[in-house]
């Protein structure tokens, strides 16, 4: 028996089903993220740029284009309190904290590496990096300088905080979940999660789950608390490359090569909708307060369609007649 939330949402969904794109860059785009109100969304790209777009009604309209960086922007992300503040992460060993109050940089921290990963602590005084190397940068936000750097002996993929602050989560190659205890960085636990590289890892707005994505096609749910596994979601057949849960932490969307994005509902595993796409998806984001769910694309069949902008970001969860 489909619980009342999935009949809602898929009620929901089927009256709300639209994607809209909107263009954002001449190249395609690596990473989105909504500001912490859902008022901004930010993008980075591969034309070494990010983007910031205010959401207006059911539209995307763009509000600036930050340039700094001499490399392709691999991630971003937004301060977890403060809705002007967003940093970026890149390949030229820096990364760039922006206000878009001034549409200024006002800081450039150089880093040891090419940079992969980023992620803002969920009290906002902390801003880990993650590069090539698999050394993981610790960075005062306040002051700019960093405070902790740990040399990792395996393939580091994604980085993040949980939600007390208290612990960090890394993703290996090895198909392992690495905790270690924060501020401190002891390890406390090496989890063996999946039989191939594990990839990404997102907390729910709640608390009470963590999901990782894997080479292996499945995304995997795990109960905090007690570190278990508590469900797979296996209707992806290629690496899972990005997760995101919803504001309520209900549904959780997950994206790959396939040329779909699974919509779950996490407490069943059920399959809630899925959102179809011409091409592999690299990143996806819920909207931080309601069911809109902003993605990004490979170019269709990696070759440019004057056609079709390359670089575009998408919205899916719009009305039907819009």
């Amino acid at each position: 028996m489909a619980s009342q939330y999935f009949q809602e949402m898929q009620e929901s969904f089927k009256s709300n089903s639209k994607s809209r794109e909107f263009p954002a860059h001449t190249a395609k785009v690596h990473s989105v993220a909504w500001s912490c109100d859902g008022r901004r969304l930010a993008s980075g790209s591969f034309d070494k740029t990010a983007s910031v777009f205010v959401l207006e009604k059911d539209r995307l309209v763009k509000e600036n284009n930050y340039r700094g960086h001499s490399d392709s922007v691999d991630q971003l992300c937004w301060h977890p309190t403060n809705p002007d503040l967003f940093v970026t992460a890149s390949g030229d060993k820096t990364i760039r904290i922006w206000d878009v109050r001034t549409t200024k940089c006002i800081a450039t921290v150089n880093t040891k590496g090419e940079n992969i990963n980023i992620c803002w602590s969920p009290d906002g005084q902390t801003i880990a990096v993650g590069n090539k190397d698999d050394v993981v940068t610790f960075i005062d936000a306040k002051t700019h300088r960093s405070k902790a750097e740990e040399q990792f002996k395996f393939e580091v993929n994604e980085i993040s905080w949980n939600n007390d602050n208290d612990m960090f989560f890394l993703t290996n190659g090895n198909g392992c979940i690495n905790i270690l205890s924060y501020p401190e960085l002891k390890p406390i636990q090496s989890i063996n999660a999946h039989p191939s590289n594990c990839i990404c890892i997102k907390f729910d707005p709640t608390g009470k789950y963590f999901a990782t994505g894997s080479a292996d096609a499945l995304v995997s749910l795990w109960d905090v608390e007690e570190l278990v596994c508590v469900r797979c979601f296996s209707r992806l057949d290629w690496p899972v490359r990005t997760l995101s849960f919803s504001h309520d932490g209900r549904m959780l969307a997950s994206a790959s090569e396939d040329h779909f994005i699974d919509i779950a509902e996490v407490e069943t595993g059920e399959k809630l909708w899925e959102v179809q796409c011409d091409s592999p998806t690299f990143t996806v984001a819920w909207h931080p307060k309601r069911p809109l769910l902003a993605y990004a694309c490979d170019d269709k069949e990696g070759k440019y369609d004057s056609n079709r902008e390359a670089g575009t970001v998408k919205l899916f969860g719009l009305p039907n007649d819009s």
